[in-house]
C-alpha cells in the first residue's frame, strides 16, 4: 500500500522523462539513448518504492542514466563491428525527450561535436546544462568535486564552441576598424 503523499510512478515519468533522455542522448548519442532511457526507467521503477521522502527525483534518476549510460558504452565495446552495409534504422531516435519523435537532419553535426568531447566533460554538459543539475549533484554522480565538474563543463563547453558549426559567432557580426563597409 502506497502512502498518499508519494506521487505516482507515472507522474515522476511524465516530469521527469524528457530531461533524462535528452541527458542519455547527450552522453551516448541518439542511436543507444532510447534503450538507456528505458532501462532507467525500469531499474528506478523497481527502487522508488524505497526512495527517500525528501530525495532529489531528477538528480536520482540522472543517477540511474549516468549508470545505465556506463552498461550501454561497455556492451557496446563488447559488440561486435558493425559492416558497411547494415539496414538504416526503422525509426529514427528521438529529438526532444518525448521517443519516438525523430531527429531533425541538423542535428548530426551537434551529436558529432559532443562525441568528440571526452566523456567526463560530454557527462558534465549533459548533467548540468541539459539536465540543469547544481555542480554538487553533478559532483556526485561523476565522483569529484563541484569545482572539477565546473571545470569539466566549461571545458566540454568551450570544445563545443570551437567545434560545433551553430555555435561559432558569425562572420559579418563585426567589421575591423579602418575596413570599408
Amino acid at each position: 500500500m502506497r502512502l498518499p503523499d508519494v506521487k505516482p510512478f507515472e507522474h515522476v515519468v511524465a516530469e521527469h522523462g524528457a530531461t533524462v533522455l535528452r541527458v542519455c542522448r547527450a552522453v551516448l548519442g541518439p542511436v543507444d539513448a532510447d534503450d538507456a532511457w528505458s532501462e532507467t526507467f525500469l531499474s528506478a521503477l523497481t527502487a522508488y518504492p524505497r526512495l527517500d521522502e525528501g530525495a532529489n527525483v531528477e538528480a536520482w534518476l540522472v543517477t540511474i542514466a549516468h549508470r545505465k549510460a556506463i552498461d550501454v558504452t561497455r556492451r557496446r565495446a563488447r559488440a561486435p563491428v558493425a559492416v558497411p552495409d547494415v539496414a538504416e534504422l526503422v525509426h529514427a531516435p528521438s529529438r526532444d525527450g518525448i521517443p519516438g519523435q525523430h531527429i531533425e537532419q541538423g542535428d548530426d553535426d551537434l551529436w558529432r561535436a559532443l562525441a568528440a568531447l571526452p566523456p567526463k566533460q560530454r557527462q558534465a554538459v549533459a548533467y548540468h546544462h541539459v539536465a540543469g543539475l547544481p555542480y554538487q549533484e553533478v559532483a556526485s554522480i561523476l565522483g569529484g568535486s563541484p569545482e572539477a565538474a565546473r571545470r569539466a563543463a566549461s571545458d566540454g563547453m568551450g570544445a563545443l564552441r570551437r567545434t560545433y558549426p551553430a555555435a561559432r559567432p558569425s562572420s559579418t557580426a563585426r567589421t575591423p576598424k579602418g575596413s570599408a563597409s
